[in-house]
Parts: structure tokens; sequence; C-alpha cells
């Protein structure tokens, strides 16, 4: 996996995330709370690991996973733990950055982590060998393409489609950046922002994070089913809100 976006609107951001996966693995579980040493953390769970690739802490704090690091690695397993349970690692604690620099990586496959943390947005990477971490401008707008699926090309090709997007609209929300994770693309469907590749590897899943000084939104569209699924949080009061 997988596309994410990052984009600000005024004291609030959406972070959006298109799940590529093989077609052997377990569904995902839709977006759920579960109580965590640091406190309660919300994700679509991973049907095989149990892990995640996006999660928001009740503290605020956001992250989501990409598969690889700067380049397509090569595979060498085996890895003693998959990256979304390391994801979990990482996101259970106050300051995930922190968590980042401290974790042992050592046979962990590749991987990106966006992270939201308080105000600030970092970028940072696994590439097997070394760590490496990049603050961003928390009120600019991002694309990532997995360096596992998509050439340097057609990722620069995708933060062209990106670009011209964000200029399409005076005004961009939900319904707008969800559009642009269905339908962005040029009819290339093995490389289109949702892709499929001979029924084997697709996009499985969309799941997008609202979140606003105090209230939260969770919007899961698991693909496979058409079930969509949506989770509010308020940070002012601490409380919990789930509709399908």
């Amino acid at each position: 996996m997988c596309t994410v976006t990052y984009i600000p609107n005024n004291d609030s951001f959406f972070l959006t995330s298109n799940r590529d996966e093989k077609k052997v693995r377990l569904k995902a579980e839709q977006p759920q709370w579960y109580k965590f040493a640091s406190g309660n953390l919300l994700f679509p769970k991973d049907g095989n690991a149990g892990g995640t690739w996006m999660a928001l802490h009740e503290n605020g704090n956001a992250m989501v996973l990409l598969n690889g690091g700067f380049v397509n690695h090569h595979y060498n397993p085996p890895y003693r733990k998959s990256r979304g349970l390391i994801f979990l690692d990482v996101f259970d604690h106050p300051q995930p950055i922190a968590a980042f620099e401290l974790i042992n990586l050592h046979k962990i496959e590749p991987f990106t982590l966006v992270i939201r943390q308080t105000n600030q947005l970092f970028e940072t990477r696994w590439d097997g060998q070394e760590k490496t971490i990049r603050e961003l401008d928390p009120s600019s707008s991002y694309i990532w393409s997995s360096a596992t699926l998509y050439t340097d090309d057609i990722i620069t090709k995708r933060k062209n489609w990106f670009e011209s997007f964000q200029k399409e609209y005076t005004t961009i929300g939900s319904k707008e950046i969800l559009h642009f994770h269905r339908f962005a693309g040029d009819g290339d469907e093995q490389n289109d922002v949702l892709m499929n590749r001979d029924n084997e590897l697709f996009t499985v899943s969309i799941t997008q994070l609202h979140r606003q000084k105090e209230l939260s939104l969770m919007h899961y569209h698991d693909l496979v089913t058409d079930q969509i699924s949506t989770q509010q949080f308020n940070h002012s009061i601490s409380s919990l809100h789930a509709s399908v």
C-alpha cells in the first residue's frame, strides 16, 4: 500500500489513505476504538497480523503508514514483526516521533510514516538500514505514493494530478478529497489513484480522518463489500460515536 494525501483546511486537516492490497489478504475490520497504555486509539484493523495503517489517538495525534521507504526494496524475509504492528508500537506514545527515534527496527521491512503530532507534521522513513525524519509545513498539502508499487515517473504524475485537483476547487472538503481518491487518474487502472492490477492487487479501502479542533471524524469505505462506516470523537468531552 498505498496512496496518502494530507490537506489542511482552516484549523483542521484531512488525512486520507487508499489501501492497496493483494486479493489473498484477509478482510480488514472497520475502525473501532482500542485501549492502549497511552490511551484510546481509533483504527481499522488488518485481518492478517492485527496491525493497522491509519490511526487517531484520543490526544489528537494522527498517523498513517505506507509500505516502503525511498525506493522499491528487495524483499528479504523473515521479518520479525509486521509493519502494521510496528505502527501501533510507535503510535502508542504521547510523542510518536520520540517513539520512532527509539524503536528497534532491525529485521523490519521498510516503511514510511506520516505523523501529525500536536500542531506539527512529520514524514519519517525506515529504509531497512537507517531512519530519517523530516518536518513538513502543516499548512501545506502533500501526496505520497508507496515506493513498492509506483515508479518515480508515476509518483510524479500523481503529484501533478493532485496539484491540478487542488486548483480545480476554491474550497476543498471531505467530498472532494474522497472523489479524488476514487477517480483521479488518466484511465490506466494499473496506476490510477484507485488502482487495480489484474484483480490480484487493488485498492481495497479508503480511510479518511478529518481532525478538527474539538471534533474528529473517521470515514471508512470498504470497497470490496461497499460498506461505509463513520466514527466520531469529541476531544473536548472525550465522547465516542459510531455509525454505519
